[in-house]
């Protein structure tokens, strides 16, 4: 063997050696695609979108957005959480799990998840202990206190009885929220506004491995309170853009206006 090799020209030998790494990649990915505890697969193709509501449960909030995107002639539907949105946050996120399972059962090749307010921990819960990093194409959130809020630490402390789980759960520090504070590993875009006062700090919404952006980032004029965050213009075109074909990006100011108006 050694003189076989050794006879061969410094051509061949790299000839060779390109297709024996070649040869390795390959298996490689083969076996990390059968084996179990491999990268999950990403599910390619676009489906229907589920709208996720935030703390309190109202659908009246995304209402708006989902016109805009059926109008896109994308399949869009608001969830309904368990009782009025406050209880156990983990109880909401089988919800939606079972939509997007129906969504996938009925042929769907994918879904798209856009999360509001608590509605984004949601999503951030199922991707991370569900089967959502398999059933996502993408994940949209708009104003999520991902890293809690301090306006439910305090409630917790100075009024408990009127801090029910999902407020609890939604505190700054919780054991909920510190256990999927990493990066999701899916194709994630975080919004948020400067102006949020429900979310303490805004920048609670930012999550390790999403293209993060806030609104002011984009139209440094745009003044948006958290409740305003799904019927904004400039949010409703950014996530427009966010659930079409191109990849996701962070936007800039020499985008704004085309955003504001493409809404």
């Amino acid at each position: 063997m050694g003189q076989w090799w050794s006879g061969l020209s410094g051509r061949r030998r790299g000839l060779l050696a390109v297709v024996a790494l070649a040869v390795v990649a390959a298996v490689a990915a083969l076996v990390a695609a059968l084996v179990p505890g491999g990268d999950p697969p990403r599910r390619a193709g676009i489906g229907p979108v589920l709208l996720v509501p935030g703390y309190g449960g109202s659908r009246d909030s995304l209402s708006t957005l989902a016109s805009r995107i059926r109008a896109t002639g994308r399949a869009a539907t608001v969830l309904t959480l368990p009782g009025d949105g406050t209880g156990d946050l983990r109880a909401q996120v089988r919800v939606l799990d079972r939509a997007a399972r129906d969504a996938l059962d009925a042929g769907a090749p994918s879904v798209d998840v856009i999360g509001y307010s608590a509605g984004g921990v949601v999503a951030r819960l199922w991707v991370a202990t569900e089967d959502g990093a398999n059933a996502v194409r993408r994940v949209v959130t708009l104003g999520s206190p991902l890293h809690g809020t301090r306006i439910a630490s305090a409630g917790g402390v100075l009024a408990p009885d009127a801090c029910p789980l999902a407020c609890q759960q939604l505190s700054t520090g919780s054991a909920l929220l510190a256990g999927v504070a990493g990066d999701p590993g899916v194709p994630w875009l975080s919004l948020w506004t400067e102006n949020d006062r429900t979310v303490v700090p805004p920048e609670s919404a930012r999550l390790p491995g999403a293209v993060n952006v806030p609104l002011q980032d984009v139209c440094a004029d745009a003044v948006v309170a958290h409740s305003q965050l799904p019927a904004d213009p400039l949010v409703t075109g950014l996530v427009l853009r966010a659930l079409g074909h191109g990849e996701l990006t962070a936007p800039g100011p020499a985008d704004c206006a085309a955003l504001r108006a493409g809404s």
